[in-house]
């Protein structure tokens, strides 16, 4: 069922990139990784920025530019998933911890681009924020 979203931490993908994002933190704050500070600082900012352009386009002036900051979102989950390579074949993660990331990371990028869907078939309403509705997992 189709609801109205009052506040962005409803919305499901941005719930998804903060557990990616604590997941991320996580797995980064020890050992070789956490000494690692271009990948890991690199990787944090990829995952904060996912949740962050979500809750920045909810809450923007138009669907336009909600759209746009979405676009954003994805981008940095894939900016992600792609990093989480390097780790993984650095060592700094096992297998099984790549694919916790990258399934949370593909997660959020499915989730992205449904809503992005969902919005750009949507009346055309300019206004974004409380009047943007949540499609159906």
């Amino acid at each position: 069922m189709v609801g109205t979203i009052q506040h962005f931490e409803e919305i499901e993908a941005w719930q998804t990139a903060r557990q990616l994002t604590n997941l991320v933190y996580d797995l980064s704050d020890e050992g070789p990784f956490a000494r690692d500070f271009g990948l890991r600082d690199q990787m944090r900012r990829a995952g904060v920025s996912i949740l962050s352009n979500i809750a920045e386009g909810f809450e923007s002036r138009t669907k336009a530019l909600f759209l746009d900051f979405l676009g954003r979102a994805k981008g940095s989950a894939g900016e992600l998933r792609a990093q989480a390579y390097i780790a993984l074949d650095r060592g700094y993660i096992s297998q099984a911890q790549f694919g916790q990331l990258h399934d949370l990371a593909d997660k959020a990028v499915r989730q992205l681009a449904r809503l992005m869907a969902y919005l750009k078939a949507q009346p055309r309403s300019r206004r974004a924020g409380a009047r943007s509705a949540k499609p159906k997992e």
